[in-house]
């Protein structure tokens, strides 16, 4: 370093230049020692770049959830044996199962539900899985989704061809069946298969109509499926009557905690329960299953900020390494800033600049790499990814705060040497 940039930046140092002159130096010493800098903001670069893309896809998983609940319905509401949100991942053995002590829901109480004057519609679904067979095309497990004729109002998407089963159908146990558009195309190859003849675990179905659904995160992974009336999926498919559930629509003119009260008191009083008596019965909101998919992906994110935080780490021990190395190449520079009358603060307060420097300089190439993956993989696949900005702001923060932490026993160090002692050191 010459004389006369010695000079400069000590007078800098004096002035209220200091932030600017360590952000300058910090910036002059990666160029000048590009290797040694890579290395050291590596770390710092990996750990940002994970946490960034994990909350870019955790936010826009969730934003396509809630996208398609909001669609369906944001007052919709289903009336099910047991609440599946609240159970527990991890059973010790000494928990009972959830159902145990929990009649199923039956079709009466689909009919009393029904009539109700807070509720304008209600499904009953009941699923099982079975064999597909058209001819010598065969799909050796499918899902049979038994639900009532109403169904596609809790669906989304439109019928392809044909249509949906009617009421006297669903009454009549019919043999008749409306097949997915992906399990369509893999038996009749696009052509229009209603009026034919397929076998559901045997038995003879004529299809009805083809449903198309809209592309989504979870299109893929339950897209090939067909639909029967529930009856039918009871008497010929051996779908188990124990787990039916009731989709439930209210009325507009009642809110969802009204119509929730109505059926929670008509499903009570059926059942003869008394006040003191805990419901026998769940009623799930659809709220609730947001609210799982946020305790699910939050145990999730946080696995992810604990892996991240080795890569932290790494980086702050090259942060720890780099900057004491600066301050011994920079011994004789501080002891001409002392000697001019800088403090310990000012010597503390420039090297912890240009140890943030170096760390947000990690953050922000992190959050361009983490930010930038995300969206690929958004682009590339179903996944949706969204970068919020709260995530951008934390990971520059966190990158600050470790610029901070990882800085401050060289800057300590660099403020404490003895100005006369300094000034001798070649």
């Amino acid at each position: 370093m010459s004389s006369r940039n010695l000079d400069d930046q000590v007078a800098a140092s004096l002035g209220t230049g200091s932030i600017r002159e360590g952000i300058g130096i910090a910036i002059e010493s990666l160029r000048s020692n590009r290797v040694r800098a890579a290395l050291t903001i590596l770390g710092i670069v990996i750990g940002v770049a994970t946490v960034m893309a994990m909350a870019a896809m955790i936010v826009g998983v969730r934003s396509s959830v809630t996208g398609e609940l909001a669609a369906l319905g944001p007052n919709n509401f289903m009336v099910d044996r047991f609440d599946q949100t609240e159970v527990q991942l991890i059973n010790d053995g000494t928990q009972r199962p959830p159902w145990e002590g929990k009649p199923p829901i039956t079709p009466r109480e689909a009919e009393l539900i029904a009539g109700l004057p807070s509720v304008e519609s209600v499904t009953a679904s009941v699923s099982t899985q079975a064999e597909l067979r058209y001819e010598a095309t065969v799909i050796s497990s499918i899902d049979v989704r038994g639900l009532g004729h109403l169904w596609p109002d809790y669906t989304r998407g439109d019928f392809v061809y044909g249509r949906n089963f009617m009421p006297a159908e669903e009454q009549a146990g019919a043999q008749v069946v409306v097949l997915s558009e992906v399990a369509s195309d893999a038996l009749f190859n696009g052509r229009n298969p209603v009026g034919r003849f397929v076998r559901l675990r045997g038995e003879r179905f004529q299809v009805i109509g083809v449903f198309r659904q809209p592309d989504n995160i979870f299109s893929g992974m339950a897209s090939n499926w067909v639909t029967v009336p529930a009856s039918t999926a009871v008497q010929r498919l051996r779908a188990n009557p124990n787990w039916y559930s009731l989709l439930v629509v209210p009325n507009a003119r009642y809110t969802q905690a009204e119509a929730i009260d109505q059926v929670t008191a008509g499903i009570r009083a059926s059942r003869g329960l008394r006040p003191i008596e805990d419901n026998n019965f769940a009623v799930v909101r659809q709220e609730a299953l947001t609210e799982m998919f946020d305790q699910l992906t939050g145990v999730f994110f946080l696995v992810m900020l604990v892996l991240s935080s080795i890569g932290l780490m790494v980086g702050g021990v090259g942060v720890v390494a780099i900057m004491m190395i600066s301050v011994t190449e920079r011994t004789r520079e501080i002891g001409v800033r002392k000697a001019l009358g800088a403090t310990r603060r000012e010597i503390l307060w420039q090297f912890l600049v240009e140890s943030m420097t170096v760390t947000v300089i990690g953050g922000a190439i992190g959050v361009l790499v983490g930010s930038g993956g995300a969206l690929l993989l958004g682009f590339l696949t179903p996944v949706p990814a969204s970068v919020p900005l709260w995530s951008v702001a934390a990971a520059l923060g966190v990158s600050a705060v470790a610029g901070i932490g990882f800085g401050l026993y060289p800057a300590n160090r660099a403020a404490r040497l003895d100005p006369v002692e300094a000034l001798r050191y070649e």
